[in-house]
Order: structure tokens, then C-alpha cells, then sequence
């Protein structure tokens, strides 16, 4: 029911899209709380005391907090509808070494890159470039990260090219001639509507970019 899963997050995140992704693929439904992350709520501090940042899936009064973490926890507890993650434990191991990849490369990178000038930008692009053909690699000739279906490693990446139109223009970098399988399998992700109903429009990402360079007085 709504009334035991409640999902406190901030619209452009994309640990928020994870979340939400997984809660659509297992048709779960749940009552979305934005969060103001300049105020943060009193149920935000209380349930992340620790780390006081979203997402924060809460499910019967009990807080799960950091978005893969969120995710495997709804593929165990609701696991009777679309699983996520591989059955087999080597591919479920090899499922989150990637998806700890994807934070630590892919979220980095993409920052510095609408965020930086000079060598460092130009050094950003080189390594964010070479990350995403390494995770073409990864994906080879299947039609997701999961196989046939979407899969945990699928929620946990598809939602940072929400961000890649933000980084095109102020990173003078075409993703798509350098990484076409990485489109294809972004435009197949997009498809599914757990997906698109769960992510925001890209343009809608790239004024909120804008809109933080000129706060930042990044020109």
C-alpha cells in the first residue's frame, strides 16, 4: 500500500531515478515526498541521520538509505515480480561491481565535465569517454546489462544519461559518435515505462545545469 512506502527525493537526482525505476518495475506504489535539499525536512534528518541526503526509500516506518542499496532492498523484499538482480551469484556480484563503477566514474566524471575548465575539463572527457566504451564493452551484443530484460545494472546507470545533454554543450563532446551502443541501449531503456515514466525530460536537466553554472559563476 501507498500508506508503507514512502520515498523521499529531489527530482533531478539520478540515485532518486534508481529508485523510482525499481519501484515501478515491481509495480510498487508509494507516496513521493520532494525534498527542498536547501531546507531539508525534519523526516529527511531523522530518517538519513547519518548522511542527511536523499534518496531515502522509508517502508513501514523503516528508513533505506543510499539508492543501490534502496534498489537490491526492493528486488529481496518484493522479489516475487520482475527480479533485478541475477540469480547466480557470480553475476550478481559482477552486476554491482559495475553498478559501484557507475558512482564512482561515470557520477564523477560527468560532474567535472560541466563543472571545470581547461586540462582538467579535457582530462574528464578523455576518462569519461574511455568509462562509457569500457561499459559498451560490459554490455557487448545483449540488449540490456541484465539480458533480455532490464536488470539492476540497467536501473543503476540509465539514469545519468538523463544528464548527458548537460554535458554535451559545456563539454563540446558528441556522446553518440563516440558511444553509439551506449544511445542504442539508453533509447532501448527509455522505452520501458517503468523507465520513462521514472526520469526527467533531458531538456529539463540542462536548465537545471545552466541554472547552477550561473550560480556556481561558471561561464
Amino acid at each position: 500500500m501507498a500508506d508503507e512506502v514512502v520515498l523521499l527525493d529531489f527530482w533531478p537526482s539520478p540515485f532518486g531515478m534508481r529508485v523510482r525505476i525499481a519501484l515501478a518495475e515491481k509495480g510498487i506504489k508509494y507516496e513521493y515526498r520532494e525534498e527542498d535539499l536547501k531546507n531539508k525536512s525534519p523526516l529527511l534528518l531523522q530518517m538519513n541521520p547519518v548522511h542527511k541526503k536523499i534518496p531515502v526509500l522509508i517502508h513501514k516506518g523503516k528508513p533505506i538509505c543510499e539508492s543501490l542499496i534502496a534498489v537490491q532492498y526492493i528486488d529481496e523484499v518484493w522479489s516475487d515480480t520482475n527480479p533485478l538482480l541475477p540469480s547466480h551469484p557470480y553475476q550478481r556480484a559482477q552486476a554491482r561491481f559495475w553498478a559501484d563503477y557507475v558512482d564512482k566514474k561515470i557520477y564523477d566524471l560527468g560532474g567535472k565535465i560541466w563543472q571545470t575548465k581547461g586540462e582538467e575539463k579535457e582530462a574528464a572527457k578523455k576518462e569519461f569517454t574511455e568509462a562509457l566504451k569500457l561499459l559498451e564493452e560490459e554490455l557487448g551484443d545483449k540488449a540490456y546489462f541484465g539480458g533480455d530484460n532490464l536488470g539492476f545494472l540497467d536501473i543503476a546507470f540509465v539514469p545519468f544519461y538523463t544528464w548527458f545533454r548537460g554535458y554535451e554543450p559545456f563539454g563540446i563532446l558528441n556522446i553518440e559518435s563516440e558511444c553509439p551502443k551506449f544511445i542504442a541501449w539508453a533509447n532501448r531503456c527509455l522505452q520501458k515505462e517503468s523507465v520513462a515514466k521514472s526520469v526527467p525530460d533531458q531538456d529539463k536537466i540542462h536548465e537545471f545545469i545552466v541554472d547552477i553554472r550561473k550560480k556556481l559563476g561558471i561561464e
